[in-house]
């Protein structure tokens, strides 16, 4: 029969490897519940003389978006490079909120620097580079507290109303390149 998983949270990022570089944590909302999510990247230098791109569980078009914002509004080179991203546990992110978190797990791995075990990202990007807010964001903070991280990335625009858990530091950018900088001291 069915067996209740009580706290998928946990168990999606249970195993998560420490320290390493190509990887961030996000909040989706699965219907009204938040769920946290580990995105890993692999960037590398391509042989091919088409770069392979592949994406599981992670819309294959809007990652190209991504990897092309990245490279216009941040000048990281990556559209000469593999490009490999992957949602552990075998989660579908459909929501414009796991964008951030792909940037950073795709900058990191580009820039083979890991973002600490303690961060978690969320917001959508545009293509400008700029980041937007998300709906449900107060849900999201409390889930992201209640599972001890400790750092939060988020767009700097926001509802003033906004409840901040305690022991939750708040980074705000205004768009991906103050992100990657607070994040990866770039």
């Amino acid at each position: 029969g069915l067996v209740e998983v009580e706290n998928p949270s946990e168990m999606l990022l249970s195993g998560r490897p420490e320290n390493a570089a190509g990887t961030c944590v996000t909040c989706v909302m699965e219907g009204a519940r938040p769920v946290m999510a580990e995105i890993q990247a692999l960037i590398v230098n391509s042989s091919y003389s088409t770069p392979r791109r592949t994406s599981n569980g992670f819309d294959y078009n809007r990652a190209a978006m991504l990897m092309a914002v990245l490279e216009k509004r941040a000048g990281l080179k990556v559209s000469s490079c593999d490009a490999y991203l992957n949602i552990i546990g075998g989660l579908n992110l459909d929501e414009p909120s796991a964008d951030l978190a792909a940037v950073i797990a795709l900058s990191s791995s580009y820039l083979d620097q890991p973002v600490g075990d303690d961060l978690v990202a969320i917001g959508e990007v545009g293509l400008t580079g700029e980041l937007r807010t998300v709906n449900h964001l107060d849900k999201r903070l409390s889930e992201v507290r209640r599972l001890g991280f400790r750092r939060c990335l988020i767009p700097a625009k926001r509802r003033s109303d906004l409840h901040i858990p305690d022991g939750l530091e708040l980074i705000s950018a205004r768009d991906i390149g103050e992100a990657l900088r607070a994040v990866l001291r770039r």
